[in-house]
């Protein structure tokens, strides 16, 4: 590891920063896992696109039709591709507590920045705060590496800005992808914002958070790689300008994305959000591939409405 647990804290707050993005994963035909096309994207995320780091095998990159063998080994792939130029933190979520410590502490081992860990799937629960600061105390208690919390209404719960403040103050918690209403988000950064990195995943509320939380770190979705190209890095451009303080400027190249954001999200199915982000990719020439069940794939006509919304995007120039 980069540090010791006593100073996670520390070292996140100097380097878990700038626009981060929650990696898809590739698949051939046969659906194994596309090694050589994971690498491709790694090197084109990392090296063209400059982005601050990457968070591998989310939601986003289907950890949960993934073994975890191949989660290990997806993270193996991530943090060699990545290494010096941006940061890895790696997904140990998990609905079994020994899986998430194997993972986690297989990430300590190949040497990534951080991980994130899901708040707890709960089943028949009344309070939950209880029992969701007990499991981060033990993941905390048995792990070195810095730990981001993640949690969205999605998973049957949000834990408040209070609960949230309190796991803060575990000597390795770094972090919160906190998909919520903005008035959690800013609660939370008012309560603890010195002790945990306050984040949230929408792309379009990242510069009003910089303005006016002081935020420092996207963390993160897919949109830095979507909405980006070799030629035309629009969210790297506006995060620098609204960090140098340039804030007029940066709403102007913030804005000026619209019509690609309105592109995107028109043809986006409801059923197939990470079939349509890989065909998306393939796109924009990065390695897509198909998706695993549970997910489907897109139809033709899906496919066909993807090309038409791309073509108005803008992005294709």
């Amino acid at each position: 590891m980069k540090y010791k647990k006593s100073e996670a804290k520390g070292y996140a707050r100097e380097n878990f920063r700038g626009v981060w993005a929650a990696t898809a994963t590739p698949f051939c035909d046969d659906l194994s896992l596309d090694e050589a096309g994971f690498r491709r994207n790694m090197r084109h995320w990392a090296q063209t696109l400059q982005l601050g780091g990457l968070f591998v095998c989310g939601k986003q990159g289907e950890f949960f039709s993934m073994s975890v063998a191949e989660r290990k080994r997806t993270f193996e792939l991530a943090v060699e591709e990545a290494a010096g130029h941006c940061g890895i933190v790696t997904s140990c979520s998990d609905t079994n507590l020994d899986v998430v410590l194997d993972l986690a502490r297989h990430s300590q081992d190949i040497g990534a920045d951080y991980i994130v860990v899901h708040s707890p799937v709960l089943h028949f629960h009344h309070d939950a705060e209880a029992t969701v600061y007990e499991y981060y105390r033990h993941l905390s208690e048995q792990l070195d590496i810095g730990i981001a919390l993640w949690n969205h209404p999605d998973c049957g719960y949000v834990m408040s800005p209070e609960l949230c403040a309190r796991i803060a103050e575990l000597p390795n918690i770094v972090a919160i992808k906190y998909s919520v209403d903005r008035a959690l988000y800013a609660r939370l950064t008012e309560l603890a914002g010195n002790k945990i990195i306050v984040s949230t995943a929408s792309e379009e509320e990242w510069l009003d958070n910089i303005v006016e939380l002081g935020w420092r770190l996207y963390l993160c979705s897919t949109p830095p790689f979507l909405l980006q190209t070799a030629n035309d890095q629009r969210i790297n451009e506006y995060t620098r300008l609204a960090f140098e303080g340039k804030t007029a400027e940066a709403r102007q190249v913030r804005n000026s994305l619209e019509p690609a954001r309105a592109a995107f999200r028109s043809a986006r199915p409801s059923g197939t959000p990470q079939a349509y982000t890989k065909y998306w990719m393939e796109l924009l020439g990065q390695v897509g591939g198909p998706v695993r069940r549970p997910l489907l794939n897109l139809t033709e006509a899906e496919k066909a409405a993807t090309r038409e919304a791309f073509a108005r995007s803008g992005l294709a120039k």
